[in-house]
């Protein structure tokens, strides 16, 4: 049994973000580290996975969908990556970097003190490219909810990058949002776990992280990647609209 458990989702390559949530006292206190997946795909991808190996067992790694396709598209089973920077950081990669993607979990499950049996996961338990948002009907949970162990009490999951917590059909549904690419909010997002759930949000130094990343990364649209990523030009309700589809629901509703 955990007694405090650190989420980070979503981090997506980015080092100032995951550095400053890195020294955050709880941070460092905690008894693990889990990663809810999509952790390389972004513009300091090697820089990122070196410094969370560099933790050991405090770490407990889930794959994200973007991992996934890192390691499909380096290995020739895949031509082509949908998110525009993907391809470019699938090709900074060492190998050992993608053995480790390559062997990394779909979903777990931790004890955690005052929420029970935990599963972890990246977008649901059964999927890691499924869509479910703060505002999605309880016939939609109850859909992807389906075949979990009925000792499951909460759910982390990540993807949509917009943190929330809500029951659905008497499970604690938690998204501790996104480290390196915030929708709707800027600051890196993340989730505090034990005995309840805190969502936590780390700022630091919007242009001094732009400076940094058009300095290391030699991704060719690194400026506009950083201005519209780390200042969150995207909208909660842009992006509530845009997933809405993806959904199951009417997009007109």
């Amino acid at each position: 049994m955990l007694n405090r458990v650190a989420v980070l989702s979503d981090i997506h390559g980015v080092l100032p973000a995951l550095e400053a949530v890195l020294a955050e006292p709880d941070v460092t206190a905690a008894d693990r580290i889990v990663l809810t997946g999509d952790i390389a795909a972004g513009p300091q991808p090697t820089q990122v996975l070196d410094l969370l190996t560099s933790f050991g067992d405090r770490v407990i790694w889930i794959s994200g969908n973007a991992d996934r396709e890192l390691v499909e598209y380096r290995r020739g089973q895949r031509d082509s990556i949908p998110d525009p920077i993907a391809p470019w950081a699938a090709e900074q990669l060492r190998e050992d970097h993608l053995d480790l993607l390559g062997s990394l979990p779909r979903q777990l499950s931790l004890s955690v003190t005052g929420l029970g049996k935990v599963l972890f996961c990246h977008a649901t338990p059964r999927d890691d490219e499924e869509v479910v948002l703060v505002d999605s009907r309880l016939d939609r949970w109850k859909e992807v909810f389906s075949g979990l162990d009925t000792d499951i009490r909460t759910v982390v999951c990540g993807h949509t990058h917009m943190p929330f917590v809500r029951l659905a059909h008497g499970l604690l549904v938690i998204n501790p949002g996104s480290i390196g690419m915030p929708y709707g909010r800027t600051g890196a997002h993340w989730a505090l776990l034990g005995p309840g759930v805190e969502l936590r949000t780390t700022h630091f130094d919007l242009e001094a992280a732009t400076t940094q990343l058009c300095q290391d990364s030699s991704y060719p649209d690194i400026t506009e990647w950083a201005d519209y990523f780390l200042h969150a030009r995207a909208t909660d309700a842009d992006v509530l609209a845009a997933f809405a589809p993806r959904d199951g629901r009417d997009h007109s509703l």
